[in-house]
């Protein structure tokens, strides 16, 4: 059963507001459900929904540049919701608040769905659920999701946690194959492969930031099989316990990349190269994290700029020849 009466991971000390907070704060006071404005054009909220993208998502001009022209701005609109979800959830630092914020958010989506909008994130998201037939199911299920995170701040076991993946990585894949007018069965397997790949490597990434959030993600039953105690998670001891535990989860997250990259060659050409890219960059963050001996507590692993070109480079040429097994 998934712990939602546990108590949570002690907060060493209060979080700063970072800049993006702050600007998200500024935004929720702008278009928030107590803000009073015109609905804007068309044209204007498609820029508010790239400047979104490009103000948050540091990977997304790298992705940006593989994606079709014709794609570009779908994919900014998706990701403008998905950014302000996420920020309901998180960026008011209060539980009860951000039920309350996603709540609205999620009439808001249900209005757009009915053709009346109003907040920008919306007025573009409805060109691009209508242009390609996106069922709400993939938005709702990121909203159960964001939802469990104000409740539940630990897992028992593994199956919990990739049961939470379902829900808040698996339909951002899925609305990817919406864009590409490739959604089938077969692809939405290997897509959710993919993203819950992407999600767990991002966990182990972030273990020391999400412990001072007040969240643990791995399991009770994996850290008790390596004995690894909550009084070491207290202290954030690194030892072969840890050590252990980490180099199977890291494994465990490369391995669901691996089984989803046939999606690569299943996929239109124009989408094989930002797909590959999300693959790769996955494997790589796993790289990382086993260079620094896993020691995620000392250092959170990340790719140098020259890393992501490379990556890049490497990504185009073997999508070029065809080449989608090589890792």
């Amino acid at each position: 059963m998934v712990a939602t009466g546990q108590p949570k991971p002690p907060i060493a000390s209060p979080l700063p507001h970072s800049p993006d907070q702050e600007q998200f704060l500024a935004d929720l006071a702008k278009f928030g459900p107590k803000a009073q404005y015109e609905p804007p054009s068309l044209r204007a909220s498609r820029r508010y929904c790239r400047q979104l993208a490009r103000r948050h998502y540091e990977n997304f001009t790298v992705v940006s540049l593989f994606v079709p022209r014709e794609l570009r701005q779908h994919f900014c609109n998706i990701y403008a919701w998905c950014r302000w979800a996420d920020d309901l959830a998180d960026e008011t630092r209060d539980p009860e608040l951000g039920l309350d914020l996603l709540g609205w958010w999620q009439r808001e989506l249900l209005a757009c769905y009915q053709g009346s909008v109003r907040h920008p994130v919306m007025v573009a998201l409805r060109e691009t659920v209508d242009r390609f037939s996106i069922p709400r199911d993939p938005f709702l299920d990121l909203l159960t999701a964001f939802r469990q995170d104000q409740r539940v701040v630990r897992y028992e076991t593994f199956e919990e946690l990739l049961d939470y993946c379902r829900h808040s990585a698996n339909p951002v894949g899925r609305l990817i194959l919406f864009l590409g007018r490739c959604h089938m069965p077969e692809r939405v397997l290997l897509s959710d492969q993919i993203c819950t790949g992407l999600q767990l490597v991002n966990f182990w990434q972030d273990v020391a930031q999400d412990y001072d959030r007040g969240r643990i993600y791995i399991p009770r039953t994996e850290s008790r099989r390596v004995g690894y105690s909550e009084e070491m998670f207290a202290r954030r001891e690194f030892n072969p316990a840890f050590r252990t535990l980490m180099k199977g989860l890291v494994n465990e997250a490369a391995a669901f990349l691996r089984r989803g990259r046939p999606l690569v060659a299943m996929m239109p050409r124009k989408l094989q190269v930002p797909i590959y890219l999300f693959v790769r960059g996955g494997l790589s963050i796993a790289q990382a994290i086993e260079k620094v001996d896993y020691n995620v507590w000392l250092h959170r692993p990340t790719l140098s700029r020259r890393h992501k070109v490379g990556l890049m480079i490497r990504t185009m040429w073997d999508v070029l020849w065809r080449r989608y097994e090589r890792e």
